[in-house]
């Protein structure tokens, strides 16, 4: 398993229910893809640095994942097909960032003599 970190920018002009239920097909999607979600971060409405696609704000949500290798590469496929979605961005995360957020387990070695 791999830590992953998934940043999603809906369109500003969607109601609350609408991104809720887009939230809840990514983790569908998430999980039908063998991984979990450990944690939903709800950044709420922000206004961009420049304008993107005509819109000026959109909703920002911020996923932590745990994922095999692969494993999401049919969720970046649907929300780069998704219409509600302005941006989307999956990172890997470094083990020790992953370990330090609590994700893929017990901390590592080195870490825990620290």
């Amino acid at each position: 398993m791999r830590a992953y970190e998934l940043m999603v920018i809906f369109d500003g002009d969607l109601d609350e229910s609408t991104v809720q239920g887009v939230i809840n097909k990514v983790h569908a999607q998430i999980t039908e893809a063998g991984g979990t979600t450990a944690t939903t971060d709800k950044w709420g409405r922000r206004r961009f640095a420049y304008e993107i696609n005509h819109k000026n704000e959109g909703f920002y949500v911020v996923f932590e994942i745990e994922a095999e290798p692969g494993a999401l590469d049919g969720v970046d496929r649907n929300l780069r097909l998704a219409d509600e979605v302005v941006r989307h961005k999956i990172i890997r995360l470094p083990d020790s960032e992953a370990h330090r957020r609590g994700l893929l387990g017990a901390p590592a070695p080195a870490e825990a003599a620290g």
